[in-house]
């Protein structure tokens, strides 16, 4: 895998991880029983701690990325013949 791909695994993985991870921890305001006059109800009543969660999001991204990339530079498929019935031309 070279640098291209490697770059666009880890960031699609961060952007699902991102995602993933946004709504946890969270709680509505409305949920806390006090709405900000102005605001939508179910906007967030505390810090979503957004930087903690681009962290941990560029966490799991590295280790999907490194999953991916021994998968591809150590597997060929000579290594999984089964999935041929064993010929492979």
């Amino acid at each position: 895998m070279g640098i291209a791909g490697s770059l666009m695994v880890i960031s699609i993985a961060w952007w699902l991880a991102f995602i993933v991870l946004l709504p946890i921890g969270d709680r509505a305001q409305i949920d806390e029983g006090h709405v900000v006059p102005g605001t939508d109800p179910s906007a967030p009543a505390n810090d979503p701690r957004l930087g903690r969660k681009a962290v941990l999001a560029l966490g799991v991204a590295l280790v999907v990325w490194l999953g991916l990339f021994l998968l591809v530079e150590n597997v060929s498929l000579d290594d999984i013949a089964w999935l041929t019935g064993g010929k492979r031309q």
